[in-house]
Formats: structure tokens, sequence, C-alpha cells
């Protein structure tokens, strides 16, 4: 039987449609740095899924946040982990990065 996720999602054309309109989520990249330097969305923080533990008190429980990576299962993962945590308002990018690069044409696909 389908389950919907047990936490929020954005689809690329709803996130790129915010950042046109100037509004500012933070923008959570959990990929590894060689994939940040290929390809990623003006603005984002990198903290690739290994280093989380760690870093996690870098980010802030209550500010909007949009979890990345490059097809969306390492961001779903981490976006549930947050939520379970309290942060109160995290989303993954749907499809990651490499469906970001869809609908927009500064990030290559990689």
């Amino acid at each position: 039987m389908w389950r919907e996720p047990d936490y929020g999602t954005i689809t690329p054309g709803e996130l790129k449609a915010r950042l046109d309109s100037g509004d500012h989520p933070e923008l959570l990249d959990v990929r590894e740095p060689w994939e940040y330097e290929a390809a990623r969305i003006e603005g984002s923080r990198l903290i690739p899924l290994a280093q989380m533990p760690e870093r996690v008190s870098e980010l802030d429980p209550v500010r909007e946040t949009v979890v990345i990576c490059h097809h969306g299962a390492r961001s779903a993962y981490v976006t549930q982990a947050l939520t379970q945590a309290g942060f109160s308002n995290v989303l993954n990018l749907e499809g990651g990065l490499d469906a970001y690069s869809q609908v927009d044409e500064n990030v290559p696909r990689y």
C-alpha cells in the first residue's frame, strides 16, 4: 500500500518560482563536496550527509529549510531526520538537483 512520506516536499518548479520572487529559504545541500562543485543552486549551504550529526547545530530549527541532494534520496533521509528532531519547517526537493536542473538553466546536470 502506498504511503505518503512523513515529511514535507517541494517541487523544482515551486522552489524556482519562490527563489525568483525573492523568497530565500535555507538551502541545505547534503551531497559530497565534488558534487557541490559540479553543480549547485546559488546560495545553498553544503553540509555533506556524513557530517550532518556533528553539524546539525549550525542549522536554525525554525527557519524554513529546503534539503537538496542529487536525486532526492539522501535529502529525503535528512528531511525526515530533521523533522523527527524537532525542526518545524523542512522540505525535501523532489527529484533533487537533477530535477531542478530541468527548470533552472544556470544549474548544470551531472
